[in-house]
């Protein structure tokens, strides 16, 4: 089977979606499909089996995309509707695979050509504009809701990364359609030895302080400025090493840190490579998802679930719909509360035995060939309903 998918974003590069899309370009391979995957014209091409990459020409000179909603995107993918329509009338397909708000384009596209269509909900249109604070106009939104309503009801197979989307599909009448497909696949861990960790922990924490690390972008809804009130309330001998910020949102988190006198407390580090991130989760003693706002589970919580370390987490539906008490030291979206979590997680016998039982949870239920099942059945359901449809 010959597959199109739609990307709207950067590939590849270390963030959210396009991890996700990595990952299920790396799945549909390895189940024998052939993918030929429209992204934009920026990121780095990577080698997958079955997988060819085409991007538009980068006409606008565009160097940068952020992440959530932009205007940049609009002529972005409207480059890619072009493509898409130049690959559909060169090679035959057998079914459009569509990402974010590029579903608009493949239902549209698979009605045309009559070929199923897979829409990966990574998350909700309309949600998605007002987390990250694009508009608030009730126009706007309304259109976007609309949207999302015709891409569901028109798409064969819907994928929901998390149990809030799935509750949202369900509620939009398409509960049938929906399939949960999370993301806790891993990339393979780049080889590092003992004493290359211990080095790195002595340069890190030369006093032997305890390390307590957050990786992951530096946007609003991820909560650092709460983490940082936190640290300066945290008794425990402990360094802060937060990674995987860039440009602006990096720059304005130092300067908040050094305003709050955290300067010797906290280590900032910028974007690593995704097969790097598990020696920083090796280093720590404590991880820490200060998350404030959304409803997706952030990518980093399977991999630490997996890790054995305790995890401190705000007690709020973008943790709890996987992470439990029996797992985790959820805590109130406050700093006091977070740091009283932190100083749990270091101090009670009670922190690594709640991380022994994640470890060993996620050991069985996020497993590579329960990915492939799912990704599997996903594709032949997609497959038999188009053609009960037709």
């Amino acid at each position: 089977m010959n597959i199109l998918m739609l990307a709207p974003e950067p590939f590849f590069e270390p963030r959210g979606t396009p991890i996700s899309v990595y990952f299920r370009i790396m799945a549909l391979g390895e189940l024998g499909y052939s993918v030929t995957l429209l992204t934009y014209p920026l990121g780095q091409d990577v080698h997958l089996k079955g997988l060819k990459i085409a991007r538009p020409p980068n006409l606008f000179l565009t160097r940068r995309v952020k992440i959530g909603p932009s205007l940049m995107k609009i002529p972005l993918d409207l480059l890619l509707l072009i493509w898409a329509v130049r690959e559909l009338a060169r090679r035959p397909y057998d079914l459009i695979f569509s990402h974010e708000e590029a579903a608009l384009l493949g239902v549209i596209l698979a009605r045309i050509w009559q070929k199923p269509h897979i829409y990966d909900m990574h998350s909700s249109l309309p949600q998605q504009l007002e987390n990250f604070e694009f508009t608030r106009s009730p126009l706007i939104l309304s259109l976007f809701q609309r949207i999302e309503r015709f891409i569901l009801r028109n798409s064969q197979v819907v994928i929901v990364i998390c149990h809030d989307l799935k509750e949202t599909v369900k509620r939009l009448g398409e509960g049938n359609k929906a399939f949960l497909l999370e993301n806790f696949i891993d990339f393979p861990a780049a080889d590092y030895s003992q004493e290359e960790l211990a080095e790195k922990k002595r340069a890190f924490a030369p006093c032997e302080e305890k390390i307590i690390l957050y990786a992951g972008n530096f946007e609003p809804y991820q909560g650092i400025p709460l983490l940082l009130r936190a640290a300066r309330l945290v008794e425990a001998r402990a360094k802060f090493l937060l990674v995987g910020g860039s440009g602006k949102p990096l720059e304005e988190m130092k300067k908040l840190a050094q305003s709050l006198g955290l300067s010797e407390k906290v280590i900032f580090l910028d974007k690593v490579p995704p097969s790097k991130v598990s020696f920083y989760i090796d280093l720590a003693d404590v991880l820490v998802s200060p998350r404030l706002s959304g409803t997706n589970t952030p990518l980093k919580i399977y991999s630490w679930l997996k890790s054995g370390k305790p995890i401190v987490a705000t007690d709020l539906w973008t943790h709890t719909q996987v992470l439990s008490r029996e797992q985790a030291i959820l805590v109130a979206p406050d700093p006091q509360s977070l740091a009283r979590g932190i100083e749990f997680a270091l101090k009670s016998p009670e922190a690594m035995t709640r991380a022994q039982a994640a470890r060993e949870w996620a050991e069985r239920e996020f497993t590579p060939a329960k990915y492939l099942q799912k990704m599997a059945l996903i594709l032949e359901k997609a497959s038999s309903r188009f053609q009960e449809r037709g």
